[in-house]
């Protein structure tokens, strides 16, 4: 069963990028290591709730 999912940058909080996840394999949040155009920077994003 897939998911979409937001994913938030853990520095600056806003939310950047949607994206699905499949929940049977990933059963915690997600952490993906993408680039912020506020922060201009790569940034880990966290799945926001």
């Amino acid at each position: 069963m897939r998911l979409n999912i937001i994913l938030q940058c853990t520095e600056c909080k806003r939310k950047n990028y949607a994206t699905e996840k499949n929940k049977k394999n990933t059963t915690g949040r997600l952490e993906v290591k993408k680039y912020c155009p506020w922060d201009k920077k790569h940034t880990v994003h966290r799945e926001a709730k």
